[in-house]
């Protein structure tokens, strides 16, 4: 079969070697012809174009004085700079914040943005709003549109200044993404739905809660390290395991270093027509598989040591890609406490269920280990302002296939992986990249 698949895409010229523009590139990079030619046959039918991400930018993450509007125009325009244009250039804006109101006392920043960054009146400004999981959502629907060949070029990121609110209002108002009418009436926050799935994950699988929290604080060290070598992380300290477990206890059995830090920031990627991306930068990421999935509330969803709608994300970007979990060699994904590293790596098919949770302590997550995850420091690091969290993810994971990590590169990576999280289990978007 995959003799006659081969045949069929080189000796028929399903693939055009000679042709600037098609998806020669994914294709080939492809194992298996036989998905190979199902990729082939799928884009042909479907008509949708090739994407590709030129330019990148970014923020530092952390607590800053500038407002939403300032940051997201810093990144912007890097992004834009990045990727040889112009803010003329850009055709639609995909602008994510989540909680603005609360921040700044501002609603509809989208077409603020825009004007900030000069664009054309013609270019629409769109606000984006899904958590946590904002921007990757933005940057999802930007290259699902120039894969339609509505746009060629579309501007997608987000901001936020969630350290400015400060630690009461700023947990009350991420609180705010649970169900309302039972998750936060009972005084449920974020750190108190990851307890509980901590908990059940122990339980489900026989493991000491105090041998589960050690490896849990095994994955803070990590991404700590991680992050004390990028000069645009929140964090840029190494700790060390006791640091963790003598931490203030903030929802049993997290405690304060499992938990992300709230950061302002920017982040902000060009998304554009692959044909045309060739002719801007040296080196494009391409866009080889996306999903998004979502779930109700938790007392849906019942099992928290399980995320589904990231199960059913994941199962879609990898079909879309035509690879699997061994195909990965670098993730960016959501690791708001350390649990939610363990759940996640999981879930996307990286470590069998219920397996995973030693994978930091055994270094099976970190630089020479079986799959780099977080090399930015991740959420619990690098920061996590929340409307731009997505974008620094899919930042990370551009400037790893293009090898401009300096001390955190992962050398040879090919193609990378971003998912993020929104809400409490609600929404999940991932996205695959590659070289």
């Amino acid at each position: 079969m995959h003799a006659v698949c081969e045949f069929l895409l080189v000796h028929f010229h399903l693939i055009d070697t000679t042709k600037a523009g098609t998806n020669t590139r994914e294709l080939i990079f492809v194992r298996n012809p036989v998905i190979r030619l199902q990729i082939f046959l799928k884009r042909k039918e479907s008509n949708m174009r090739e994407v590709a991400v030129l330019g990148v930018g970014m923020t530092k993450f952390g607590i800053s004085e500038k407002s939403n509007l300032e940051m997201f125009a810093e990144a912007g325009l890097e992004a834009i700079t990045k990727s040889n244009l112009e803010p003329k250039d850009m055709e639609a804006l995909f602008f994510g914040n989540c909680l603005g109101d609360f921040e700044e006392g501002q609603l509809h920043m989208a077409p603020f943005a825009h004007a900030e960054l000069g664009l054309p009146l013609s270019a629409p400004a769109t606000r984006f709003e899904a958590a946590c999981a904002t921007a990757t959502v933005a940057i999802r629907h930007a290259a699902l549109l120039v894969g339609a060949g509505v746009y060629d070029v579309v501007l997608a990121g987000g901001t936020e200044r969630a350290a400015k609110m400060g630690t009461p209002l700023a947990t009350r108002t991420f609180a705010m993404a649970c169900q309302a009418q039972y998750e936060s009436m009972s005084g449920l926050t974020f750190p108190a739905v990851f307890a509980m799935a901590a908990h059940m994950y122990a339980s489900k699988y026989e493991i000491p809660l105090q041998e589960l929290k050690r490896h849990m604080a095994e994955v803070s060290v990590k991404n700590h390290r991680h992050g004390s070598m990028n000069p645009k992380a929140h964090f840029q300290k190494e700790i060390a395991v006791e640091t963790v477990l003598g931490g203030m206890m903030v929802a049993d059995p997290l405690q304060l270093f499992d938990c992300c830090p709230f950061s302002d920031g920017a982040s902000a990627v060009v998304v554009a027509d692959a044909a045309k991306a060739r002719d801007r930068v040296k080196k494009p990421v391409y866009v080889a598989g996306m999903g998004q999935a979502s779930a109700g509330p938790l007392y849906v969803q019942k099992d928290l040591s399980r995320v589904a709608a990231r199960e059913e994300a994941s199962r879609q970007a990898y079909k879309e890609a035509g690879l699997g979990p061994d195909d990965i060699d670098v993730v960016e994904l959501h690791d708001c406490f350390t649990i939610a590293e363990i759940l996640a790596i999981e879930s996307l098919g990286l470590f069998e269920f219920g397996k995973g949770y030693d994978a930091a302590t055994k270094g099976e997550t970190t630089f020479k280990g079986k799959v780099v995850v977080n090399p930015s420091g991740g959420l619990k690091a690098k920061g996590h302002p929340i409307g731009a969290t997505g974008a620094g993810q899919v930042t990370e994971i551009v400037e790893q296939l293009r090898g401009e990590c300096g001390q955190r590169q992962v050398e040879g990576a090919r193609v990378g992986y971003v998912d993020t999280l929104g809400g409490d289990f609600g929404t999940v978007c991932n996205i695959i990249l590659r070289s």
